[in-house]
């Protein structure tokens, strides 16, 4: 009882502060994708949430900011310091890019189809119905009461506009839209000028581009028509321009003194040169962007195909297709190199490089619903099922989803990495559960019963020998398999309702049980006798987890309830009354109020932390809980979504929005869309789900399953966004003795150098935390001074020094120094180390792997010599034996020689 008091109140001042860290499993929901500038990285829109996926280091992360419902449109600036998104109501955040810290929110109160930051970075221009309203950008440095400035409402179109496109001098910019025609305007008024109107086109226009010099415009329509427009020869005006080009005698004063290409685009008489047409049968436009340097169009189409054209000669360069789906988003970085694409229904971000006609990032998500999760024994991997069928499995550090097991036929219900080995396990509604085989990625076992079973609970045991599943059939028994021969070996029975939950003990000799007949069983493993006492429940149990020491399991029941049984007398510890707390928000179709619904009020998903101390909880609802296991004590409430897109999040109901009808969420209003597809519902009557159409309008904020990763520093929900990640907050705990010096780089330096006091510099590089400055303390510090620093080194900075080795470990050739400062580090700090294991688990092995990368590098570098001086040696050999030889050859030639050469008696 010692040990527990001294160590869980050190881990209940970490456990609560858990921060959203990633959003994985969900790489595209709708809108449009954008380059960074650099080009080495895509922003993609997922839900409310905005991603960033860096495709030269292979990774990922989520920004922390979230708009109030689905984004429609994003901007980021052109020197990437503001970011600006847009969700479906036109409410707008503008977010520093680089911190990922909200500075404003704004709200344009209409629907935004478009918006678009001017080059200059000091405009930013958003379409508003038919009209289309520029902005004076909002400074990144401070926060303003009233930021957003209206430079000028532009008017003129019938219809809704569609695109803006700003000249390379931010003077001008085009506008398309639903009337079928494209305009030109000017930033400031310029006296006597109208704005020119590109008409001829027969469907929506949704897009229109400047070429590099200025001097053509192209205009992209819905039915694949391209016109290009250019300066008119002839003094008569054409048939396709208006009559306010006779107006257009005056330049602005800030064009006229310029040698840009804007002295000529106010002036300019334009003119239809050539029309051009895709021909893609069946297909409309769905998307498109332009890249001006080479002059190439990019176009996708609604059957999944896209093509590259080149301008102004129609030049067909590519054409591919690369999805099942309409490419609702394309753009090209500023290179011109890479594509990225987005296909909204499928949920498809791709990167294509043209040129070698290959992908640079193809990732997509679950087609539905994500219902179970699994970490990897080491942390660093998560598997993922979901409603449609497929196991795919994530890198817990980059985000990204690195293979796809598609061998079921339905949802899947669970899924479970073996302890030992190579291997996850899947339990699926098709009655079979699978074992897939991570070197060869391949489906190598597949347990089948006796009577088709719908299995919806699993479990492994320790040594991976032994699998069991269970679910709704005839008898509602629980089967367990061999993995090594994939034979039935044993068949559970006594439940009589559908198995809800199963868990191995850690070590092997128990196995749990959970159903829907308010019980939970214990089988003993190895020894089980005939008779097995189960524990009655005061409702259906729902889930269940196991403590990391095996004594002790939780379980959860419809009535909201989490109760603690100890499996080995078979008491009940205690009873935890959570209906409260995972109470979440009102449906749009409720008639009850959120704290009256008793339909959310229950948990689905139970995990333990690696020391037993607290139980994470998640339901059907928009929360997920953290308490103490052994007080029951709440410890925090972690919201998973504001998204008000998702059914369930909202608290009450706006009665502004009921109608005679109903509610307006409930009314469906996709006969109003414009597009054909859009329109059609080939879904069967009443139908939510069962293949590949969609079923829900309206999804809800839920969490299928929690699971706290190995290492204890941070836990995933798999959730209707999609994975969500949360993480311990890794900032550095500052001394306050030291707070009043002037941490600079040159007052590190300065007492580096000339006072020579290593662990006074060392500890400011750590706080200053600037990579270059902190390398150069730490090998600045001689191995004669290690141990003492190591010693008087604060615990607060245990952490961020390890970091540091394992980083050191992994890029520098100083081995045996760093060898000297890790053995220094666990000889001061061992007792601190071995007593926060749950703290230290992530740096540890981290530190572990660069070890294990530096004993690989070693041994196979000792492997590459000896094979070099095996090699040497045998050359040296084989040089000797030839020099032998030929001595010998040499020896005898002469002899023959001298035999000859001598007199005949002599030779007689």
């Amino acid at each position: 009882m010692a040990v527990a008091s001294t160590t869980t109140p050190a881990f209940r001042t970490v456990s609560s502060g858990f921060r959203f860290s990633n959003l994985a499993g969900t790489v595209y929901k709708q809108g449009n994708v954008l380059f960074t500038p650099d080009g080495n990285s895509v922003i993609s829109p997922v839900g409310n949430r905005v991603s960033v996926f860096d495709l030269v280091n292979n990774k990922s992360r989520t920004l922390s900011f979230e708009n109030r419902k689905n984004i429609a449109r994003i901007a980021l600036s052109p020197d990437a310091t503001v970011l600006i998104s847009v969700d479906e109501d036109g409410r707008a955040v503008l977010v520093n890019f680089k911190r990922s810290t909200v500075l404003h929110h704004f709200n344009f109160k209409k629907p935004v189809r478009d918006i678009k930051f001017s080059p200059d970075g000091k405009f930013i221009a958003a379409t508003h119905g038919s009209q289309i309203q520029v902005w004076q950008t909002p400074s990144h440095l401070a926060r303003e009461f009233a930021p957003f400035v209206l430079h000028r409402t532009y008017t003129g179109h019938y219809d809704d506009v569609l695109s803006i496109t700003w000249s390379s001098d931010s003077r001008f910019f085009l506008t398309t839209s639903k009337d079928m025609t494209a305009k030109l305007y000017t930033l400031y008024p310029v006296e006597g000028y109208r704005p020119k109107t590109f008409s001829g086109h027969r469907d929506a226009v949704l897009a229109a581009y400047f070429s590099q010099d200025h001097k053509t415009i192209y205009t992209v329509s819905r039915d694949g028509a391209i016109f290009t427009w250019s300066k008119k020869q002839d003094d008569e005006p054409s048939d396709d321009e208006s009559d306010d080009d006779e107006r257009m005698t005056a330049v602005a004063p800030e064009a006229s003194t310029s040698n840009g290409p804007d002295n000529t685009i106010a002036t300019t008489r334009w003119g239809v040169e050539a029309r051009h047409y895709f021909m893609q049968a069946g297909a409309k436009v769905v998307s498109t962007t332009w890249h001006a340097p080479s002059n190439l169009v990019i176009v996708g189409f609604s059957s999944g195909v896209f093509g590259l054209w080149e301008m102004p000669t129609f030049n067909n360069v590519h054409t591919l297709s690369v999805s099942q789906e309409k490419i609702t988003s394309v753009t090209v970085n500023p290179s011109g190199e890479w594509l990225a694409f987005g296909a909204s229904k499928l949920g498809q971000l791709l990167v294509w490089e043209w040129q070698s006609e290959s992908y640079v990032l193809k990732q997509q998500g679950h087609y539905f619903d994500m219902n179970a999760l699994s970490y990897s024994s080491d942390g660093q991997q998560v598997a993922t099922g979901g409603d449609d069928g497929k196991v795919k499995l994530w890198n817990a550090a980059s985000g990204f989803c690195f293979v796809t097991f598609d061998d079921h036929s339905s949802a899947i219900s669970a899924v479970e990495f073996a302890k030992q080995g190579q291997v996850v396990f899947s339990a699926s509604l098709d009655g079979t559960v699978r074992a897939f085989d991570l070197i060869r990625y391949r489906n190598f076992r597949t347990f089948t019963t006796p009577q088709p079973v719908q299995f919806n609970s699993l479990a492994v045991d320790p040594s991976g020998e032994i699998v069991c599943a269970g679910g709704s059939g005839d008898g509602f028994e629980i089967y367990m398999w061999s993995t090594q021969t994939g034979k039935l070996i044993d068949v559970l029975a006594g439940h009589e309702a559908p198995v809800s939950a199963l868990a191995f003990s850690p070590l092997g000799d128990r196995l749990v049980s959970a159903s829907w007949d308010k019980t939970i069983r214990v089988w003993d493993t190895f020894g089980r006798s005939s008779a097995v006492e189960p524990f009655q429940l005061k409702a259906d149990a729902l889930a269940l987890a196991f403590r990391p020491d095996g004594k002790e399991v939780a379980v959860a029941t419809l009535d909201g309830q989490i109760s603690f049984w100890n499996v080995v007398d078979g008491t009940q510890r205690t009873l935890l009354e959570g209906r409260k707390d995972i109470s979440g928000g009102r449906k749009a179709d409720d008639r009850v109020t959120a704290a009256n619904n008793s339909s959310t009020k229950a948990f689905t998903s139970l995990s333990y932390t690696a020391d037993g101390s607290c139980v994470l909880a998640g339901g059907s609802s928009k929360h997920v809980c953290l308490y103490d296991a052994r007080d029951g004590v709440l410890l925090r409430r972690f919201t998973i979504s504001q998204n008000l897109s998702l059914d369930g999040t909202q608290e009450t109901l706006d009665s502004r929005k009921l109608t005679e009808a109903g509610p307006r969420e409930l009314i469906d209003d996709r006969g109003d869309a414009s597009d054909l597809d859009e329109r059609l519902d080939r879904s069967l009557p009443g139908a939510r789900g069962g293949d590949m159409s969609k079923r829900r309008y309206r999804p809800e904020a839920r969490t299928k399953c929690v699971r706290f990763s190995p290492t204890g520093r941070s836990w995933a929900a798999a959730s209707t966004e999609g994975l969500l990640i949360y993480s311990l907050d890794d900032s550095l705990t500052f001394d306050p003795f030291e707070l009043d010096v002037d941490i600079t780089p040159s007052s590190i330096l300065d007492t580096l150098r000339d006072e020579r006091h290593y662990l006074k510099a060392f500890v400011m590089a750590l706080k200053l935390n600037e990579r270059p400055l902190l390398q150069t303390v730490y090998e600045a510090v001689p191995p004669s001074a290690i141990a003492l620093l190591a010693r008087q080194l604060p615990a607060p900075y245990l952490p961020a020094t390890l970091r540091l080795l394992a980083a050191q470990l992994a890029k520098s050739p100083h081995v045996e120094f760093h060898l000297v400062w890790l053995s220094a580090l666990f000889a001061a700090h061992g007792k601190t180390l071995r007593q926060n294991q749950g703290e230290f688990a992530a740096v540890l092995r981290g530190v572990q792997r660069g070890l294990q990368d530096v004993q690989e590098s070693v041994v196979r570098l000792s492997e590459d010599n000896s094979f070099a001086l095996d090699f040497l040696i045998d050359q040296q050999k084989r040089k000797e034996a030839a020099e032998r030889d030929e001595g010998r050859a040499a020896m005898a030639l002469g002899e023959e020689q001298a035999a000859s050469a001598a007199p005949a008696e002599i030779r007689l």
